[in-house]
């Protein structure tokens, strides 16, 4: 009798038992490494990167989101620690940096020739739905209480809003970041 061998990307318990990651079905049962390994292929050129956060919940969020537009990376500028529980473990599938200040950023921007973007509604900024988005751009949000430093936003080579018609003063910073990525994902059809 033939024993059908079973492609080393499969995960044996989950192939087993089911899995209950949330993933696409075309990674349902795959190892971490392998799915890793796939969407390595068609990674964005773009990467997401937040300044001057607390342990705050958006940052799961947007390293969920982050993973949904499959960017080269997730920097968190300042605080190591913070809150993954939002991020329901798509942190595991990009790559997740740390930088203790936005001048190590910077520098980490300069040496890898990614464009520095702020996205807020601060003095200065320009509606992002009329600005195309380079590819090789480090989109940066800031803290949702204060912002962008003074420094993040002198070091970004343009700070973008986006355009709400309401009475908040801003979107939710999550909210925000979803929204840039969609829209530097249709300035690339990637």
């Amino acid at each position: 009798m033939e024993t059908k061998k079973i492609p080393s990307n499969y995960d044996w318990n989950l192939l087993n038992n089911g899995d209950p990651r949330n993933v696409i079905d075309k990674y349902k049962t795959w190892t971490e490494e392998a799915i890793v390994a796939d969407l390595q292929k068609s990674r964005a050129p773009m990467h997401v990167a937040v300044e001057n956060w607390e342990k705050d919940l958006n940052l799961g969020t947007i390293t969920r989101s982050a993973n949904a537009f499959n960017v080269s990376g997730f920097h968190v500028v300042g605080e190591k620690k913070w809150n993954r529980r939002g991020a329901m473990a798509t942190y595991r599938y990009i790559s997740v940096y740390h930088h203790e200040s936005i001048e190590a950023l910077i520098d980490y921007c300069k040496t890898h020739d990614l464009d520095l973007i702020g996205i807020d509604c601060c003095e200065g900024s320009v509606p992002i739905e009329g600005e195309t988005l380079p590819a090789n751009s480090m989109l940066l949000f800031g803290n949702e209480g204060v912002g962008l430093t003074k420094e993040a936003v002198a070091a970004c080579s343009k700070v973008l809003e986006i355009t709400m018609s309401g009475s908040t003063r801003s979107l939710n910073s999550s909210v925000a970041a979803g929204i840039a990525m969609y829209h530097w994902q249709n300035n690339h059809e990637i």
